[in-house]
C-alpha cells in the first residue's frame, strides 16, 4: 500500500538476528569490563625476635599487640622499683605521706647501698635529710639501690615491713604472678619474681592512678645529686633506652646476671598509650634496639587489631 513501509518475513528475521547480535555483543563487553579496584591498607609484617620475655599492649583498647612468654615468671632487678614508687605514690595520694617528707639516710643504708658496692645509686651520705620527692626522682631517673631502703625504712622501719606492704598492695592490684622480696630487685636468692603480664598490668595502674606523678617522675633526663671526690657535684643521665623516640615517657630498666637486661617500658603517640615489657636480653645494646624496634612497630598495628605471637 502507498506510503506504509513493511519489511518482508525475511527481511524482519535478518533485522532481529543484528539486533540481538548487538546487544550480545554490548552484554559481553560489560561483563569483561574490569572491576574497580578497592584500596586495602598496607601489610604490616609480623614481629619476629629472639628475645625470651616480650609483652606489648596498647592501653587504651585493652589489646594485647605481641606477647611471648609474657605468663613465665622472672627476676626484674631493677623493674620491682616501678612497685615501690607505685606503694610511695599510693600513699602520698591517701594523705598518709607528703612529697616535702624529709627522711635521713642512716648509716646502715648507707654502707650497704653507696656507690661502689655493685648497685646503681643516687649517692646520698649518712646523714643526709632528703625529701620524698628527691628519692623518688633518684628511685626512678637512676635506679638508686640506696634511695629505695631510705623509702622503705623511713615509711615503714626496715626493708623488710615495707616489702609487706609491697605483697600486700600488688596482690590487691591482682599481680597474681608476682612477689617482692626487697624494694630495690637486688638479688635476693630467687625470692623476687614477676611476668611481664603484671608488669603490665602495674604500669597501667600507675599510669592511670598517679598521671600527674607519672608526668613528674618518669621521664626527668638527667638527675643531679651528690658530691664526687673533686668536688664536682654528680650527674647521672637517665636509664631509659627509648627516652629520645617520640612520646616515649617511662618506666624503669633492670639488669642483674641473673635477670639479663630487661625493660619497663611505655610511650604516646596521636592520644594512644602502648606499654611494653621486653626481659631476658644478653647486652645493653641489644636491650635498647629491640625496645625502639618494638615499640615502633607497635604505633605502626592498627588501634583495635590483636596481633598475637606465642
Amino acid at each position: 500500500m502507498p506510503g506504509r513501509f513493511s519489511i518482508g518475513r525475511a527481511g524482519g528475521v535478518a533485522l532481529a538476528l543484528l539486533l540481538l547480535a548487538q546487544g550480545t555483543t554490548v552484554l559481553a563487553q560489560t561483563k569483561a569490563a574490569p572491576p574497580k579496584a578497592v584500596p586495602t591498607a598496607p601489610q604490616i609484617p609480623a614481629y619476629v625476635t629472639q628475645a625470651p620475655i616480650v609483652m606489648l599492649k596498647d592501653l587504651d583498647s585493652g589489646k594485647i599487640l605481641y606477647s611471648r612468654g609474657a605468663d613465665e615468671r622472672f627476676a626484674p632487678a631493677s623493674m620491682a622499683k616501678v612497685m615501690t614508687a607505685y606503694v610511695v605514690l599510693d600513699l602520698i595520694k591517701a594523705g598518709k605521706l607528703s612529697r616535702d617528707t624529709e627522711f635521713t639516710v642512716g648509716e646502715a643504708e648507707w654502707k650497704k647501698w653507696r656507690a661502689g658496692n655493685g648497685g646503681s645509686s643516687m649517692f646520698l651520705a649518712p646523714g643526709e635529710k632528703v625529701s620524698v620527692d628527691d628519692l623518688l626522682k633518684g628511685l626512678i631517673t637512676v635506679s638508686g639501690n640506696d634511695a629505695a631502703a631510705v623509702l622503705a625504712v623511713g615509711i615503714d622501719g626496715s626493708e623488710a615491713e615495707f616489702v609487706k606492704r609491697m605483697n600486700a598492695v600488688s596482690t590487691s592490684l591482682g599481680m597474681k604472678s608476682s612477689k617482692f622480696g626487697t624494694p630495690s630487685g637486688w638479688p635476693d636468692g630467687g625470692v623476687t619474681k614477676v611476668s611481664a603480664a603484671d608488669l603490665v598490668m602495674l604500669a597501667d595502674r600507675l599510669i592511670r592512678d598517679h598521671p600527674a606523678a607519672y608526668a613528674r617522675y618518669f621521664s626527668i633526663p638527667k638527675l643531679q645529686h651528690g658530691t664526687a671526690p673533686d668536688g664536682k657535684p654528680i650527674v647521672q643521665p637517665n636509664r631509659n633506652p627509648i627516652l629520645g623516640l617520640a612520646g616515649a615517657d617511662g618506666l624503669k630498666t633492670g639488669h642483674t646476671s641473673e635477670a639479663g637486661y630487661c625493660f619497663l617500658g611505655s610511650a604516646k603517640r596521636g592520644g594512644r598509650r602502648l606499654v611494653m615489657v621486653v626481659a631476658g636480653m644478653a647486652s645493653d645494646k641489644a636491650r635498647r634496639e629491640e625496645a625502639a624496634r618494638l615499640i615502633d612497630w607497635g604505633f605502626a598495628q592498627p588501634s583495635r587489631q590483636r596481633v598475637a605471637a606465642r
